[in-house]
C-alpha cells in the first residue's frame, strides 16, 4: 500500500512538481548526485553552474585536477574538500572498473553495484542510492536526514530506525519507479528545511494535518 503518496500528493500541491534540471554534459548527473547530500536546490545549482562555466562537468578533466581546485568550484554545494576527494575517487573506480563506460556499469544488478560503490573511499548509503537514482536512473530511494524527521514525526518510523530501513520503507509506500522518488527526495528536502527543522515549525506545514493525533 502506498502509504506516502498523500504526501506526496499535499507537497506537489503547495509547491509544484519540482523541475528537472537539464542534463548538459553526460558525466553531470553523477556529478549532481555526489554533490547533492546536505546541499539546497539552489546552492547545488550553482556549484553546478560554476562547474560548467570552468568546463570541470568532464570525466577527464575532474581526473586530472587536483581536489583543492575543485572544490573551489563545488564550494557552494558545502563539504567541499570532501565530495572533491569522493568525485575523484568515483571517477577513479569508474575507469578502472569500467573504462568509463556507463552501459558496462548499468549491466551489474543494481544491488551488486550499491554494494560495490559503497566499498568505494568516503561514499557513504546515501551518495551511493543517489548515484543509482540520479546518475543512473534507478528507482532506489535516497533518503536523509529531513526523511528521517518526517517520517520519525509522522510515526512512520522509530527514532532509532537505521538508514537502510528508512530506505526501504520509502521504498515500501511509494510506487516504484525513479521519476516519484525523485520527486519524493525533493519535495521532502524541501518541506524539510522549511517547516521539519531540529525544533519542528508545524503552523503552516502541508504536512500538518497528517500529523497523529495529539502531535
Amino acid at each position: 500500500m502506498s502509504r506516502l503518496l498523500p504526501y506526496l500528493g499535499a507537497l506537489r500541491d503547495r509547491y509544484g512538481l519540482p523541475s528537472s534540471a537539464e542534463q548538459g554534459a553526460p558525466f553531470e548527473p553523477f556529478v549532481r548526485a555526489i554533490l547533492a547530500p546536505g546541499a539546497s536546490a539552489r546552492s547545488l545549482e550553482k556549484a553546478i553552474r560554476t562547474l560548467k562555466i570552468y568546463g570541470l562537468l568532464d570525466l577527464g578533466r575532474i581526473r586530472e585536477l587536483d581536489p583543492d581546485t575543485i572544490a573551489m568550484a563545488i564550494k557552494p554545494a558545502g563539504s567541499a574538500h570532501a565530495k572533491a576527494h569522493r568525485l575523484k575517487t568515483f571517477v577513479a573506480w569508474f575507469v578502472d572498473r569500467f573504462g568509463a563506460d556507463e552501459e558496462r556499469l548499468k549491466a551489474l544488478a543494481p544491488s551488486q553495484l550499491r554494494d560495490e560503490l559503497l566499498e568505494i573511499g568516503g561514499i557513504g548509503p546515501e551518495t551511493a542510492d543517489l548515484l543509482l537514482l540520479v546518475g543512473l536512473g534507478l528507482p532506489s530511494a535516497a533518503v536523509d536526514t529531513y526523511t528521517y524527521r518526517v517520517l520519525t514525526r509522522h510515526e512512520f518510523a522509530v527514532e532509532d530506525v537505521g538508514y537502510d530501513d528508512l530506505k526501504d520503507l520509502v521504498e515500501k509506500n511509494l510506487p516504484r519507479d525513479r521519476e516519484t522518488l525523485v520527486r519524493f527526495r525533493l519535495l521532502i528536502d524541501r518541506v524539510g528545511r522549511e517547516y521539519c527543522r531540529p525544533k519542528a515549525r508545524c503552523e503552516g506545514c502541508p504536512l500538518q494535518p497528517y500529523l497523529p493525533s495529539g502531535k
